[in-house]
């Protein structure tokens, strides 16, 4: 199970699809990229930038809700592909301690994560399917480029360059 923060939305393109981007906060920071709707990207990032609707979208409704119910979030859990598709796991605890668990789309999960404050979890067969490193930094490339080149000067000689 790996750890995760969700670092935005963004539009992929050229399909102009919005994707959510998760970061693991252990391991190797790998990323997990998951193309969500227009409505779940909007309310993601509404969410992360502090915005306060003046009524209630549909996540901070269930939020309510939720709390209205005595339970809170305890996790979010994404935890498979299928046929393409991604599974989280909404898992919630009540006031005397009672789990419960409950099959959601990522993209809602992590609505109700960020407004809540709880961990997201990603498994280890969907971190091996679908986790991705994270790209280098130009200045990154260009450290190992000049780090291939101090080691070419150093193994050169001369008589290399004889015709």
């Amino acid at each position: 199970m790996h750890q995760m923060e969700i670092v935005g939305v963004r539009v992929e393109l050229p399909a102009n699809t919005p994707m959510m981007l998760l970061k693991e906060t252990d391991g190797d920071g790998r990323l997990l990229p998951i193309l969500i709707g227009n409505p779940e990207a909007a309310s993601i990032h509404a969410a992360m930038q502090g915005i306060r609707p003046p009524r209630p979208l549909t996540h901070d409704l269930l939020c309510s809700v939720i709390e209205v119910l005595d339970h809170r979030i305890e996790r979010v859990t994404i935890t498979e592909i299928r046929d393409h598709v991604f599974m989280a796991e909404l898992s919630l605890v009540d006031g005397d301690g009672a789990q419960t668990s409950m099959s959601c789309r990522p993209s809602d999960a992590c609505a109700l994560a960020i407004r809540t404050e709880a961990p997201i979890f990603a498994s280890d067969d969907v971190m091996n399917a679908a986790g991705q490193s994270e790209p280098a930094t130009a200045d990154e490339e260009e450290e190992e480029l000049l780090d291939e080149f101090q080691d070419f000067l150093e193994s050169v000689n001369p008589d290399d360059f004889l015709a």
